[in-house]
């Protein structure tokens, strides 16, 4: 069953990939979107048998890969709980997906292509979650990197998607040089590459000192440190996180996949599959800690002044993994597991919330010309509301029971501060980050489906309205844009100081709501946005349960998960006070004071352009890497290639022996007492030559 599981969405993706036009757009999408139903389907079955405790790990041998001398990489399938979590995960917002992309990119006319690179990314993530050996999961790590780069620049015409793509694609091979190098290092370390005798061979490690750079470190701290590199680069952690919001270029199908379910989550699914040897190193456990804070803290900050809808949302991603690097950081890694797991469920709701919202209104996405939705399209408002409820934690702590990220993310805080040490200052940055979450999620809310419309603001709809009387624009134009954040600087504005109505406001346009196939899937997903924390909380993170749900799959610390559980009552109070504060705020800002938000830029213009630049990195990595960068390839380019090869190739060399060609060329006379008279003349000067020496 795991082979199909996994072999299904290649075979869907060739099938639609080769067929292509010829096969057509219904027969690619009913085969990928099918392959996909299917996969579901039997992984369901796989995750409850391990959540009731009727399976055990196996490992499915599918063929041998490569063997030489002691270097031994065996194909095979790795079937146990982190894997049957994930399988749920990626096949259940993936199929979900390919139903919404049926409804999102019906205008489009390359459907076969598009449905195969979704097919082809689901494998890839199946391939990296399967692995028995650092190798495979190597070759799922670059296979969603490539999927990435294809998805990203679907719209290949359109210059900003391409840059967007290559971005994504150059930050991640920053990363992935720390993989493959971690990689290195431990097979020299253990002198194998599967993962499960190298996790019992960690603890052995403790202690032992390797050469690198020069110098000596310890063994388990350099191979951890090396590995978190990639795993900051595939989830855009600080420092590796600029091509995530660029991404937004994509369709949005594309954004609820690769932020819910696959590319993004890879880098917390392999730091909680190799937990054992971080266990085994405190600096690495500290490091993965503080990087995963500051990430929350940098995201959130950077989200609450964004306009472009899907750009919040994927700061909001960005903010989220932060928490679960900093829960793994902290030794909570069931925790970290489970904050994925309900992520995936609330995070694609809202995306594809998002992308209804968009749909409605011509392919706007900047939520200053949205307002008063909510009945226009009531469906997507009331399920994007559920999805901000489970994202913003809203729940009673002493009752126990709230939406899917009260239960996860109020558990990754408690254990931070159960944890003491590092983890007591990322309970603090999380709290913080949790009241910015807040804000800026009711903003979303609060700015697209209430208040008056502010369409007749929009460049796109009117000229929908006036080119082709609202009955939409291509695709390739229009969808998944993004907007120039320094252009709208000045502009984060409440409801209704700027709307010029016309009649009722709406300009003659009346958005409407989504067709029934990208429906069903946003009222899927709200279910796991609102039970999922409540039905698995015991299982993830409950100290007895977990023991019994994980079964070594990763390091789980019952004694951890018993102290989060009996934390101070502040402490399980601060995720509930900061939520409803960051509601308060939202509510006053964008609902009664609507003249805030514009109060507040002229107060502190300095700290929001800081913020509205996200923090200066783009510019920042632009001096440092690109500039330098262009500037050494001119120099090559003008001294090396133009100055040197050029002038002593095919402009020197080349150019002499053209000129002697010439000169040659007219010693060729066709008359045989010439040809007689340079012979004599060569012979005489030979036998000169001969008789000098």
């Amino acid at each position: 069953m795991i082979q199909l599981i996994v072999l299904l969405p290649l075979l869907a993706a060739a099938i639609a990939g080769l067929g292509n036009k010829a096969l057509g757009k219904i027969p690619a999408k009913i085969v990928t979107t099918g392959a996909l139903f299917a996969a579901c389907a039997m992984s369901w079955p796989i995750f409850i048998s391990f959540l009731t405790g009727h399976a055990e790990p196996y490992v499915a041998p599918v063929f041998t890969w490569i063997e030489s001398g002691s270097f031994d990489a065996q194909w095979a399938l790795r079937v146990d709980t982190m894997t049957a979590v994930m399988l749920v995960v990626i096949t259940s917002v993936s199929s979900l997906v390919h139903l919404y992309s049926w409804g999102y990119m019906d205008e489009e006319p390359d459907q076969p292509r598009f449905f195969a690179y979704l097919s082809l990314f689901t494998f890839a993530m199946l391939m990296l979650v399967t692995a028995n050996n650092l190798l495979q999961m190597f070759f799922g790590w670059e296979g969603v990197g490539l999927a990435s780069y294809l998805l990203i620049g679907f719209w290949f015409r359109k210059p900003s998607a391409n840059a967007a793509a290559i971005k994504a694609f150059v930050v991640n091979r920053v990363g992935d040089l720390g993989f493959m190098m971690g990689i290195f290092g431990t097979y020299l370390v253990f002198n194998t590459i599967s993962i499960p005798e190298i996790l019992e061979m960690a603890p052995s490690m403790a202690g032992s000192t390797i050469g690198f750079l020069g110098h000596r470190f310890d063994t388990m701290t350099v191979l951890c440190l090396l590995l978190f590199i990639g795993a900051m680069g595939k989830s855009a952690q600080l420092g590796l996180h600029t091509w995530l919001p660029d991404a937004m270029e994509g369709p949005t199908p594309v954004s609820a996949l690769i932020h819910a379910a696959t590319m993004v989550t890879a880098g917390v699914f392999m730091v909680c599959r190799l937990s054992p040897m971080f266990e085994m190193s405190p600096t690495a456990l500290t490091v993965v800690t503080y990087v995963g804070a500051a990430t929350c803290l940098f995201a959130a900050t950077v989200g609450t002044v964004q306009t472009d809808i899907k750009r919040v949302i994927a700061y909001s991603t960005c903010s989220q993994l932060g928490y679960m690097f900093f829960a793994a950081g902290c030794g909570a890694y069931g925790a970290a597991m489970f904050h994925l797991f309900t992520h995936a469920f609330f995070k694609a709701l809202l995306f594809l919330g998002a992308g209804s919202v968009i749909h409605a209104m011509h392919h706007e996405q900047d939520m200053r010309y949205y307002g008063g939705l909510r009945k226009k399209i009531p469906v997507t408002f009331w399920t994007m509301t559920l999805g901000t409820l489970a994202i913003t934690g809203v729940g009673l702590p002493l009752v126990g029971i709230g939406f899917a990220g009260f239960y996860s993310k109020d558990g990754i805080l408690e254990a931070a501060f159960a944890s003491g040490g590092a983890g007591i200052g990322a309970y603090y940055v999380g709290i913080f980050a949790a009241l910015l979450t807040s804000f800026y999620s009711w903003r979303l809310v609060f700015l697209t489906f209430f208040g008056k419309p502010r369409w007749t603001q929009s460049e796109h709809i009117q000229h929908a309205l006036h080119d082709d009387h609202g009955h939409g624009h291509d695709d390739h134009a229009h969808a998944g844009h993004g907007h120039d954040d320094h252009a709208h600087a000045h502009a984060d504005h409440g409801h209704d100081h700027h709307a010029h109505d016309a009649g009722d406001g709406t300009g003659g346009y009346h958005p409407h709501e989504s067709g029934l196939v990208m429906l069903i899937p946003l009222l899927v997903l709200s279910l796991g946005a609102v039970f999922a924390g409540f039905v698995f909380h015991d299982q993830f993170i409950g100290p007895e349960g977990g023991i019994e749900f994980w079964k070594g799959a990763l390091a789980f610390d019952s004694h951890l998960m018993h102290a989060a559980h009996e934390v101070p009552t502040w402490v399980k109070f601060g995720p509930f006070t900061v939520m409803l504060t960051g509601l308060v705020i939202a509510w006053l800002a964008y609902i009664k004071n609507t003249d805030w938000p514009q109060r507040f830029v002229a107060t502190f213009g300095a700290l929001h352009q800081f913020l509205l630049n996200k923090w200066y990195f783009d510019e920042l990595y632009n001096f440092l890497f690109v500039k330098p960068a262009f500037a050494i390839g001119r120099f090559f380019w003008q001294f090396g290639d133009v100055g040197f090869i050029d002038r002593f190739g095919p402009n020197g060399l080349a150019a002499l022996v053209v000129q002697g060609n010439k000169i040659t060329r007219r010693l060729q006379s066709g008359y045989l007492y010439t040809y007689a008279l340079v012979m004599l003349i060569g012979l005489a000067a030979a036998a000169t030559w001969a008789m000098t020496r």
